[in-house]
């Protein structure tokens, strides 16, 4: 039996995030900072819809481990 895996990819128009579960340390320095966000306990658990772009790119950047990534996108 396979398991489901989930794109880990997500955009809110502007910039896109990556997540890469094989660095993730489980720090939940996303969650603490901007729960809006970085969501725990639902999938998708990336909701870009949650905060403005400026402040999700200042939380990604506190990722402690890097599993956390942005990009800004093509318009």
């Amino acid at each position: 039996m396979l398991m489901e895996t989930y794109e880990n990819n997500f955009t809110n128009g502007e910039i896109t995030v990556t997540y890469e579960p094989k660095k993730c340390i489980h720090a939940e320095t996303c969650a603490k900072g901007l729960s809006e966000v970085f969501r725990t306990t639902v999938i998708p658990w990336i909701n870009l819809e949650g905060a403005d772009t400026k402040k999700i790119i200042c939380q990604v950047r506190k990722c402690p481990s890097g599993a956390l990534n942005y990009c800004y996108n093509d318009n």
